[in-house]
């Protein structure tokens, strides 16, 4: 077991992940002589591997597609993360590991980063059910929002997270969506849509109110069209490479003691590799 702190993210594929860059910039920015590596693990290897994770010298690890439903069973998990129904962090608590989900801070983070007062709204439109939007919507009624509008082309998604959510979260056709624009002063896109290679999301920002933020969780491209639609009419704005950012942050403060900040150098850092 090496002596030298370590964390690790798991995936399979995984080879063109962001994380070490983000994790090995904050290493190098408090001095500590650690390391985060990359480890390319098939799902039938995944328990034996974590299984072994203290013993491969190893504090914690990201996990990513397709591990995080097995890393929530195989662990014991916070809140965030059995609500999410993901982990996509693992540490030790007491030589117990343990497990969250960090893509809820990820996008508070980003929001509170991008858009300081965001949190005023009643009313939030959330388009898309997956697990992305649980996280979203876990997150938004920690804050203390009163009403999450959720809509989703499937409707019996997004009946089944306003069952798990309660009645904070109110289903929506994804026809009726224009019909709730008025009042929302916070719109998220959790879908695909408008990322590189996906259709557009065509949807009209003219009925948002102004002061309104929009939040888009797609980071390729960095700038997707709905957040140049939503510039374009002066609202304020959180991308979905923000959230990639602040959601590293607590992974690292578990593994390696230290809070990290998200600077502009980082991000400048990340954006250039994504632009490669």
């Amino acid at each position: 077991m090496s002596a030298t702190p370590a964390a690790c993210l798991i995936g399979w594929p995984a080879a063109h992940s962001r994380s070490p860059l983000i994790h090995k910039y904050w290493l190098k920015s408090f001095g500590i002589d650690g390391d985060y590596r990359i480890e390319a693990v098939e799902p039938a290897a995944f328990a034996e591997f974590i299984g072994g994770l203290k013993a491969r010298g190893y504090k914690g690890a990201n996990v990513t597609i397709p591990h995080k439903e097995q890393a929530l069973a195989l662990s014991m998990p916070d809140a965030r993360a059995r609500a999410v129904g993901a982990a996509n962090t693992l540490y030790f608590n007491d030589g117990e590991l343990c497990s969250t989900n960090t893509d809820v801070e990820g996008f508070i983070g980003n929001l509170d980063a991008s858009a300081p007062g965001w949190d005023s709204a009643d009313d939030v439109l959330v388009l898309g059910a997956g697990g992305s939007s649980r996280a979203v919507i876990f997150g938004l009624i920690e804050r203390g929002i009163k009403r999450v509008h959720l809509a989703n082309r499937t409707a019996s998604r997004t009946q089944l997270l306003a069952d798990q959510f309660g009645a904070q979260v109110q289903p929506l056709a994804w026809d009726a969506v224009a019909g709730v624009l008025p009042r929302a002063k916070l719109l998220v896109n959790t879908t695909s849509l408008g990322m590189k290679g996906q259709p557009r999301l065509d949807i009209d920002l003219g009925a948002l109110p102004a002061g309104a933020t929009v939040a888009d969780l797609v980071y390729v491209p960095l700038e997707t069209d709905l957040l140049k639609a939503a510039k374009a009419r002066g609202l304020k704005t959180a991308d979905g490479l923000g959230m990639l950012l602040h959601q590293a942050v607590r992974g690292f403060e578990l593994w390696f003691g230290k809070r990290p900040t998200v600077t502009p150098e980082l991000r400048a850092l990340v954006e250039a590799d994504l632009l490669k």
